[in-house]
């Protein structure tokens, strides 16, 4: 499935504790969907994403846009111990993030 599709937004993709797979944009993650395969969660996400679009249009309010990687995001690397990597690992899924998204939130939240 092109990432055009997701209108440059990047997507993760993860095996829930029930056993379903959830697919969800990292910069906004209450736009998800599950099925029992990767690819079924793929489509479902498409399906979402045209959804939110269309509600978007409807209501004649802005489309949200991804992010343009090139001019504004800047890899970090920042060396954790194993113990604080686990914790932050274990937090993010709970809150069904990527580990990238769930740090990015709590660093914009320290800052606010």
């Amino acid at each position: 499935m092109s990432k055009d599709i997701f209108d440059g937004f990047d997507v993760n993709i993860f095996l829930d504790e029930d056993g379903d797979y959830l697919a969800h944009f990292v910069e906004m993650p209450n736009i998800s969907a599950f099925s029992d395969t990767p690819e079924g969660a793929l489509t479902e996400l498409a399906i979402a994403w045209k959804g939110v679009k269309e509600s978007y249009q409807k209501h004649n309010e802005p489309v949200p846009k991804a992010p343009d990687r090139q001019e504004h995001e800047t890899l970090v690397n920042v060396p954790v111990d194993p113990q604080l990597y686990r914790a932050l690992t274990h937090e993010a899924s709970k809150s069904r993030m990527s580990l990238y998204a769930f740090v990015t939130q709590k660093l914009k939240s320290t800052l606010s």
